[in-house]
């Protein structure tokens, strides 16, 4: 195929098609379509180094803006797509003009959820998802003297370990009784639930903000659901995000928690594949379907897509892999945990390097590893290959992970 490929979106898996099928040998049009005024560039370090003063845009872009021209990458910025014309294969940007396709790759990602409390639009509250709010945030960090972050997702207790590290009052109000929830064990929660308090983060967990309260025309605190109110000078919200599939739905395909897609990531419409954050496809390892909201999965989307495209068409079966970077300690994790009842530990909790195996009876879902890159590694291998291990095995220190994924 060499028919003009249109990517909506210019975050990791619209940057990624083109990319791969540049380096597959396509030579048909690219053509990039994004909404920030920024070239591509990578989400993680906005939330880790960016806000701890190691990073800059220039740092964090994936390429430099004259890469895309030299590999013939059309990437147009601070363009909206406001409608797809499917039976024209065409779709329609914010002033009226058109652009032709032979494919269409939605990958539209996300946007933050909003706090649905009273005060929730004052100065002084932020959000954390795009370059720029991250270098909102970045310049107004270092001169507060207190924060309150809500949500104990991964980017909220990303930020609340960037705040203490440039020794910011921090306080975390998370409704669920346990951060990462949704995510992880509750082992690995209690870890980082004391790694954090050790570093002198204050919890409220299982709780909720009912007001972000007014200090002199801005933000100055929260009222939460006890009644409490905790002071800050910047309130940044960390609840989670919703998938962008307004210009789908206007189109007429099927959503559902996401653009619904089949295995090989292509929508009802065979000329529009969907791919990364905004995509929900068919969960091979188990029942229903799965939207992720990885680097891993924006990526691997990607690759899946561009080689279809090129004429390598297989369906989509990574093994999803996840990591976040609080303090010292970075977390990996290789598979989905979601409905675990049981677990088994290797490694030491208390010295801060343990790897928790979760499975659903003996079958093994995912494997958690808390500064223990060699154990991540080994278990995306293994749940790769669909080979499981007894509690025994997990639990051993002289087993070989490695020689048994490898095996």
């Amino acid at each position: 195929m060499s028919e003009p490929v249109v990517i909506v979106g210019a975050g990791q898996a619209g940057f990624e098609t083109a990319t791969s099928l540049r380096s597959r040998g396509y030579t048909g049009d690219i053509t990039i379509l994004g909404d920030e005024d920024n070239v591509p560039y990578q989400r993680p370090p906005l939330s880790k180094a960016y806000l701890k003063g190691d990073s800059d845009p220039e740092s964090v872009a994936l390429r430099p803006r004259d890469y895309f021209a030299s590999h013939r990458i059309d990437l147009h910025c601070s363009r909206r797509v406001t409608d797809i014309d499917r039976q024209m294969h065409e779709v329609e940007l914010d002033d009226g003009s058109r652009v032709g396709y032979g494919h269409l790759v939605l990958a539209t990602g996300t946007r933050n959820r909003a706090l649905p409390v009273p005060g929730a639009g004052l100065p002084g509250v932020q959000y954390l998802r795009t370059l720029s709010e991250a270098q909102a945030l970045a310049t107004t960090l270092p001169s507060c003297t207190s924060i309150v972050v809500i949500g104990g997702g991964f980017i909220g207790l990303e930020v609340a370990a960037a705040a203490r590290i440039r020794g910011v009052t921090t306080t975390i109000v998370e409704s669920l009784d346990r951060p990462m929830a949704r995510a992880v064990s509750e082992t690995v929660s209690k870890f980082f639930v004391d790694e954090h308090a050790r570093h002198g983060v204050q919890w409220r967990l299982d709780t909720s903000v009912t007001e972000i309260v007014e200090k002199n025309g801005r933000a100055g605190g929260v009222r939460i659901a006890t009644g409490e109110v905790i002071d800050a000078d910047i309130v940044v919200v960390g609840i989670g995000v919703v998938p962008n599939t307004e210009l789908a739905e206007r189109a007429g395909l099927a959503v559902d928690n996401g653009i619904v897609v089949d295995l090989h990531l292509l929508t009802e419409d065979p000329a529009i594949s969907a791919i990364g954050d905004c995509a929900s496809y068919p969960n091979t390892a188990g029942t229903g379907r799965l939207r992720l909201e990885s680097i891993q999965n924006a990526v691997d989307h990607a690759r899946c897509v561009a080689n279809r495209l090129v004429g390598n068409d297989l369906p989509y079966q990574s093994v999803p892999w996840f990591w976040t970077e609080q303090y010292a300690s970075k977390l990996q994790m290789a598979g989905l945990v979601t409905g675990y009842d049981n677990t088994v530990v290797r490694g030491s909790i208390e010295e801060g390097s343990f790897s928790v195996f979760c499975f659903a009876g003996a079958r093994l879902l995912g494997v958690e590893s808390v500064n223990r890159t060699r154990d991540h590694m080994a278990a995306r291998k293994l749940l790769a290959a669909g080979k499981s291990l007894s509690h025994d095995e997990c639990a051993d220190p002289a087993v070989d992970l490695k020689a048994l994924a490898l095996a």
